[in-house]
């Protein structure tokens, strides 16, 4: 009687360890099945940081980046430095903290991010020095337009407009934005192949485009005397226009900018500035995303319909990946800025609807 206890005894332990065994081994493969794997569940991490967003156009370039980011599975982290280069060093500290995979940064000033800049590729970290040229650092990537042609297109508008040994004004942005020395060769060249002559050149600190307004009213004998005023981008050239309108020179003087943001477009068709520079900030925004993601994970960046080249760096050799701008005048407008959907025709032409086209 004992041993057929002891035997069924046996035979209920043994049915409830091979019922546990299946329970656990199913609750396991419930648990792969609906849990991602590591790899799966690590999002790709950007962190980026801006200048400000005091310029128009940077409001743009950082939704359009995002959104590319995100939609191709990245998480990116937006700082805004307002114009405070502590403050811009102090947010690459906090990517390198957060174990970022790449660092984006449109650079306030070059020399003093460069420890930071090194920390960062130290630790592994991919950084894209976006719009801006870094100068003092080796970065893994620059992505901007051609700035040299953004001086060109400039100068050529005003030869264009019938300017020949004339006499230009050129203001200039920050003289520690590196973008502004390229912008600057590409129009002192037309104008010199024009044989226009450039009296004087102004440096708007920290892009401060009242700065540019102050200079029209500090230097009206020199403003009497030029024929065109290059203005480095069109913050400046607002500021340009109003010091020229009170003293009734508007679109008297011929005035050039560059971004196509929409108060110039305005001023264009109303015939106080006669050209500005559009840059597809998409196109740049969009190709920038797509090279942080594919530098995270460790592929080769591809020149695509753009032009990838290198530009000397401190000795070393950066990529370079240029877009293209475009030059923009009342005559192409239209084709350029409205079609695109940059700006649209009722906010173009809203100060001189008689002007604006039917279709």
């Amino acid at each position: 009687m004992k041993t057929k206890r002891k035997g069924l005894f046996i035979s209920v332990l043994l049915i409830i360890t091979i019922l546990l065994t299946c329970l656990s081994g199913c609750e396991k493969e419930e648990k792969s099945q609906n849990s991602p794997g590591k790899e799966d569940d690590k999002k790709i991490q950007i962190g980026m940081t801006f200048d400000s967003f005091v310029i128009e156009r940077w409001q743009r370039d950082r939704d359009v980046f995002v959104s590319m980011a995100k939609e191709l599975g990245a998480e990116v982290n937006i700082q805004n430095a307002n114009g405070d280069v502590a403050e811009q060093k102090k947010q690459i500290e906090y990517f390198i903290k957060k174990g970022m995979d790449v660092i984006v940064i449109v650079c306030i000033d070059s020399p003093s991010i460069k420890a930071n800049i090194k920390k960062a590729r130290d630790a592994g970290i991919k950084v894209i020095a976006y719009d801006r040229l870094i100068s003092d650092s080796e970065v893994d990537l620059y992505i901007s337009f051609d700035n040299r042609m953004v001086g060109e297109l400039m100068g050529q508008a005003l030869v264009d407009s019938g300017l020949r040994n004339g006499e230009v004004i050129m203001l200039n942005g920050s003289v520690n934005d590196n973008n502004v020395p390229m912008v600057s060769e590409g129009f002192t060249a037309v104008m010199e192949e024009s044989d226009n002559e450039i009296i004087d050149t102004f440096y708007a600190d920290s892009w401060k485009a009242e700065l540019a307004g102050d200079y029209i009213y500090n230097n009206m004998s020199k403003v009497l005397k030029c024929d065109a005023i290059m203005c480095g981008n069109d913050d400046l050239a607002s500021r340009v226009v109003t010091a020229l309108s009170e003293k009734r020179l508007a679109g008297k003087i011929m005035v050039v900018g560059q971004d196509a943001d929409l108060e110039a477009c305005q001023r264009i068709v109303e015939g106080t500035q006669l050209m500005t520079v559009y840059k597809p900030i998409e196109k740049l925004a969009q190709r920038a995303a797509e090279c942080a993601v594919k530098m995270a994970k460790g592929e080769e960046i591809e020149a695509g319909d753009n032009e990838l080249t290198t530009i000397d760096v401190e000795g070393h050799e950066i990529p370079y990946l240029k877009i293209n701008p475009v030059s923009v005048t009342a005559e192409n407008m239209d084709d350029v800025i409205i079609k695109s959907g940059f700006h649209i025709k009722e906010d173009v032409y809203l100060n001189v609807p008689s002007k604006m086209p039917l279709n």
